[in-house]
């Protein structure tokens, strides 16, 4: 993942830059899209068959880059995701800020059906 969000990318530049105040979020959380959000946000999040955010954790940061250190999966029930094109890191579970989003290969989830993100399968880099 390499698109940050403009809140990010303020926030990053203000704190390192202007000395500004900003707390790492207590926790993170991953996102499906069946349209694509942008730096400003927007986009279409998944929200049928029993969709959720999920909490993704991340290890050690290396030459830039930072991985999912435990795999992500979404299971559709009651309904469907639909086609999922898009991924968005959020810091809330709900509503909240996206942080940085990325395509993916389109991948159509129907009622109980599983996508799952392995370990490394997300990565996000500043370079």
């Amino acid at each position: 993942m390499a698109d940050f969000s403009d809140y990010l990318e303020n926030e990053l530049l203000d704190h390192v830059f202007a000395g500004a105040s900003f707390s790492a979020p207590a926790a993170v959380y991953l996102a499906l899209f069946t349209a694509a959000p942008s730096d400003a946000g927007g986009g279409t999040e998944v929200s049928t068959g029993g969709y959720a955010r999920e909490e993704i954790s991340f290890g050690t940061a290396s030459s830039g880059t930072i991985s999912n250190d435990t795999a992500v999966e979404f299971t559709a029930s009651g309904g469907n995701f639909g086609t999922v094109t898009h991924v968005g890191i959020f810091d809330a579970d709900t509503s909240g800020n996206l942080l940085t989003w990325k395509a993916i290969t389109s991948v159509v989830i129907n009622d109980g059906d599983t996508l799952t993100f392995p370990i490394g399968d997300i990565d996000v880099s500043l370079d």
